[in-house]
């Protein structure tokens, strides 16, 4: 175990770390930047949270005896009442999911349209651009309904964008530096609509009750998996990088 004793490791990066387990005791994390971070089991005591700014999932977290993640989903649901409809329980409540977010998407889409290409491609600090979030849900939806639950070992599109902590894999794209324009991503797009859009058309309460298996070499690999949460995934992957996308779009 290193131990670190009255040390000053400001502005110090850690990239892929493992602190499972770690002691942090009189630490300083005022300005730190924490991205893609594991919390389970963490336990904070006597800590000072004043001005700071959490965006992730929230479930099980105790703040001083209160469980707040039931709070701040009532409280997100009311700001947003279609929100709660990207938790759907059955087939038509799926199908009643996409058409809400095709539908926002369309709006943010026209937005988007005002504005030069080069705005599209400015990234939000270390945050994606608003054409490399196309990028993503596209792979988003090539790896979870076309891989997952049509059965494509293989669906991806040289564009397609995983996310930034991904581990790589032979065989998809990653290209986080390229720069193509908003209609040749919307193409890709447009087909990937498509394949969901289709999937939740012929969507029965029978197959969201089912699992999916996909062995293949490449990602998702897994077993058993509920079809119900691959779709599931797609529609909060949809639903928060709207958001994202919404939050860091300038004004036309």
């Amino acid at each position: 175990m290193t131990e670190f004793r009255e040390q000053d490791l400001s502005g110090a990066r850690f990239e892929r770390t493992n602190l499972r387990g770690a002691v942090f005791n009189h630490v300083s994390l005022t300005g730190a930047d924490l991205r893609a971070v594991d919390f389970h089991g963490t336990r904070m005591r006597g800590v000072e949270l004043v001005g700071v700014e959490i965006s992730g999932e929230v479930r099980d977290v105790v703040v001083n005896g209160v469980d707040i993640a039931p709070l701040v989903e009532a409280e997100l649901n009311r700001r947003m009442p279609d929100r709660a409809k990207m938790r759907a329980e059955d087939a038509e409540g799926f199908r009643a999911a996409w058409a809400i977010l095709e539908r926002l998407w369309e709006g943010t889409l026209a937005r988007a349209r005002e504005l030069p290409e080069a705005e599209l491609h400015r990234e939000a600090g270390d945050e994606w651009s608003f054409i490399q979030t196309l990028r993503h849900l596209n792979f988003a939806s090539a790896a979870w309904v076309g891989r997952m639950i049509l059965g494509n070992a293989s669906p991806w599109h040289a564009l397609d964008l995983p996310w930034d902590e991904a581990p790589g894999w032979d065989g998809i794209p990653w290209d986080r530096e390229a720069r193509p324009s908003l209609e040749e991503v919307l193409v890709v797009r447009r087909e990937r609509q498509a394949m969901v859009r289709s999937v939740m058309e012929s969507l029965t309460d029978e197959q969201l009750a089912s699992t999916v298996t996909r062995t293949e070499p490449g990602w998702p690999q897994l077993e058993g998996f509920p079809l119900k949460t691959c779709l599931r995934i797609v529609l909060n992957e949809e639903w928060e990088h709207r958001l994202y996308a919404e939050r860091d779009l300038p004004a036309a």
